[in-house]
């Protein structure tokens, strides 16, 4: 480890850790931000946008498609039966979702999107907070300055959106798992962001369901004592942001085994609560819609021709089977999978190549898409040089493309891959002090 690079590290981001933002900078006792600058040309980030938003008015178009359909195809999308009754509701036809952030490898044919994290995605502070602050110090431009502004105007319609649809919306939380710092801190950013009137954050074992309402405890006024044992009161909620998949949801109980998840999925689907991301977002998030997007694309149908180009520029071919032409490599993905669990890079010939080694959705049905060779990249870390893999992420904030985040791993891009900041240069020069790539 080079001295120079950790205390280098340590200068940038213990004062994020004291102000209580960012404060995952490890975790799991490992390095997880790197204290590297990687540069990002002006006309790279502004085409990664133009992507995103190419890309964001093919899903909404699709998705709208999708929940006015019925059991069957959400079945066949590999949707869980329990949240049935949230896709029928419909927030929004412009948008996919509120907040969510493709992936992107950048190859010799362009910007090919790996998949849309539509329902939960994270990385948010990253991008849209800490990646400002690395760049100030290092005295380099932010490419993500001037985001974070489109996060109260998002928060703000999607409000309006749900008053204008009848819903109440006076009781506002947001929240997450109160013992992941990630979600706990990611959840906490956006309520302080979001600058909608009486959110609170509450942890999401706080939270109880009644009868036909879900419950949060009421903040402690002023005097009254925390050691008190005595059980807090409850008041209903209006209005959930959650940092929690769906398809976790159907499977969340109690305790005493009482499935409060799939409870508060029916209050969602008779209208008694809201919720954001939409429910329009947990139906963009299913790696199906991506076959079926593609599907429809093959056969020249549905799409507009201007549609038809995205797809054909941004989109790899994906399918439900593995039916890529022989000598292409592709990749097997669970369709509700998350960071690299269960993925498999298989060759030309079908064989296995590589493996996350980790099985969380090895059950769910698969996709099979076109393998995209991630450029190569070698950085310092603390524990010395690694040559590893680029995959960049840029954000669709309400249909708009935002802040964008570089990550660095495997083939397979794992929750353990490192956060690389990222600065601008111009488009015919310039150097940052992140890394090296390799094509």
């Amino acid at each position: 480890m080079s001295e120079d690079y950790a205390m280098r590290r340590e200068a940038l981001y213990e004062p994020l850790r004291q102000e209580g933002v960012f404060t995952w900078d490890r975790m799991y006792g490992e390095e997880y931000a790197l204290a590297g600058l990687h540069p990002l040309g002006r006309d790279e980030l502004a085409d990664m946008r133009t992507a995103a938003e190419a890309l964001g008015r093919i899903y909404a178009r699709t998705v709208r498609i999708v929940q006015q359909g019925g059991p069957e195809l959400w079945t066949e999308l590999g949707l869980p039966e329990a949240a049935f009754g949230t896709l029928q509701l419909i927030t929004d036809e412009s948008v996919p979702t509120l907040i969510g952030r493709f992936d992107f490898a950048r190859t010799g044919d362009g910007w090919k999107m790996l998949e849309f994290n539509s329902d939960t995605p994270t990385g948010i502070v990253e991008a849209f907070y800490a990646n400002g602050r690395i760049c100030a110090a290092y005295g380099e431009a932010d490419p993500n300055e001037g985001c974070a502004e489109q996060l109260p105007r998002a928060f703000g319609r999607m409000l309006e959106l749900y008053r204008e649809a009848g819903y109440a919306t006076e009781r506002i939380v947001f929240s997450a798992l109160g013992w992941h710092e990630e979600d706990a801190g990611t959840t906490r950013y956006l309520l302080s962001r979001s600058e909608l009137p009486n959110a609170v954050f509450t942890p999401l074992e706080e939270l109880r369901v009644q009868e036909d309402r879900l419950l949060a405890p009421l903040l402690m006024e002023e005097g009254d004592d925390p050691a008190n044992p005595a059980s807090p009161a409850m008041a209903p909620v209006d209005v959930l942001y959650r940092l929690h998949a769906l398809e976790k949801l159907a499977e969340d109980r109690d305790t005493d085994g009482y499935p409060t998840g799939v409870h508060a999925l029916e209050l969602i689907g008779a209208g008694r609560l809201a919720i954001i991301n939409p429910p329009s977002g947990f139906a963009a998030q299913t790696k199906a819609l991506q076959a079926l997007i593609w599907s429809l694309h093959e056969a020249g149908q549905f799409y507009t021709d201007e549609e038809h180009e995205a797809i054909r520029r941004y989109m790899l071919p994906t399918y439900m089977e593995p039916c890529l032409e022989e000598g292409i490599s592709y990749v097997g993905k669970p369709i509700l999978g998350r960071e690299g669990s269960s993925v498999t890079i298989y060759d030309g010939n079908g064989e296995p190549l590589e493996s996350s080694g980790e099985l969380d959705y090895a059950d769910q049905p698969m996709v099979y898409q076109q393998f995209a060779r991630l450029p190569g990249i070698r950085v310092e870390t603390l524990n010395g040089p690694f040559e590893g893999k680029l995959l960049w992420g840029c954000f669709l904030i309400d249909g708009v493309g935002s802040a964008v985040i570089a990550r660095v791993g495997g083939n397979i891009t794992s929750n353990m891959s490192y956060y690389l900041p990222c600065a601008l240069k111009e488009a015919q020069g310039g150097s940052g002090t992140g890394g090296r790539e390799n094509e």
